[in-house]
Formats: C-alpha cells, sequence, structure tokens
C-alpha cells in the first residue's frame, strides 16, 4: 500500500467526478424531452405543435389566382420571384374568405427601405439607396409601381 499512501486525494476526486457525473445523467434525464432525438437532433414532438398552430400564409399561389392583373404585371418587373406576403403580410384569412378581411397597403417610403437600403454587405448588382437622399421620405409608389419597380414616373398601378 506504499504506492497509494499519499493518493488519498485522487480517491476523492475520482469520487466528486463520478458523483457529478450520475447527478448529471439524473438531471438529464429530468431536463431533455422524451422525444429528443427521436428523428434526429431536435425534439420529435415539436413537429405536433407546430402543425397545431393556425395557418397564417397562403403562399403565393392563392394571390396569384385571384390577383391575376397583378401577376401579368409583377413576373414583368424585378420583383417576380417576391412573394406577396413578404411585403402584405400573412392573408391565409383573406385567401380563406376575401370579404373577412383587407390587406393593408404598406407603406412604400418605410417597406421598400428594409432590403433596398445601401450596404456594402449587399450585392453590386442589387439596386440600393439612402432613403433619406433618394426620395425625400416621399413614398416609393410616388415614381415606382411596387410590383414592378422599374421608374415608371406614373406611380403604383
Amino acid at each position: 500500500m506504499g504506492v497509494f499512501k499519499d493518493a488519498g486525494h485522487l480517491f476523492r476526486f475520482t469520487g466528486l467526478f463520478v458523483l457529478a457525473f450520475l447527478a448529471f445523467l439524473l438531471i438529464r434525464g429530468y431536463v431533455v424531452p422524451k422525444t429528443f432525438g427521436q428523428y434526429g437532433h431536435y425534439r420529435a414532438a415539436a413537429i405536433g405543435e407546430i402543425a397545431g398552430r393556425p395557418v397564417k400564409f397562403a403562399g403565393h399561389k392563392a394571390c396569384e389566382d385571384c390577383h391575376t392583373d397583378i401577376v401579368d404585371v409583377k413576373m414583368k418587373g424585378k420583383h417576380a420571384h417576391v412573394n406577396c406576403e413578404a411585403c402584405h403580410g400573412a392573408l391565409a384569412k383573406h385567401a380563406d374568405d376575401p370579404t373577412s378581411m383587407t390587406p393593408t397597403k404598406p407603406d412604400t417610403a418605410v417597406l421598400c427601405a428594409r432590403c433596398h437600403t445601401a450596404s456594402a454587405a449587399k450585392p453590386t448588382g442589387f439596386p440600393q439607396v439612402n432613403p433619406a437622399d433618394h426620395s425625400n421620405g416621399v413614398p416609393c409608389e410616388t415614381c415606382h409601381n411596387p410590383h414592378s419597380p422599374a421608374i415608371d414616373g406614373g406611380g403604383a398601378k
């Protein structure tokens, strides 16, 4: 026993380590949801919870089915691949029953700036402006049709 005569502190440390590991496993058993890892590295029960939420977005197809005049203009412009609800908000209620709600018309002076305010992080070919210098607070639709935003001088159509 001469080899282990001064090793008491190592045995105590090992014992504390084992206790800490067991405590970790016990706490983990209570904290980690039972469905975690069932379908990968996330909580499988989340799928049902998310599916149980009400649908808020209708999708661009629902908009295009009724608003064909807008689709024709939009498909010829730079916003052809921007989904309607990116600007107009969630419209599932409107798509289900158009009389139940009227979508709000976005404030283009604010909305357009979300994507088009100048930033060095954006690609160089992406249209960028400094809203204060570009329009002096005038709504973008004064000069641009939001669905096909080339300068047309006629505003929203």
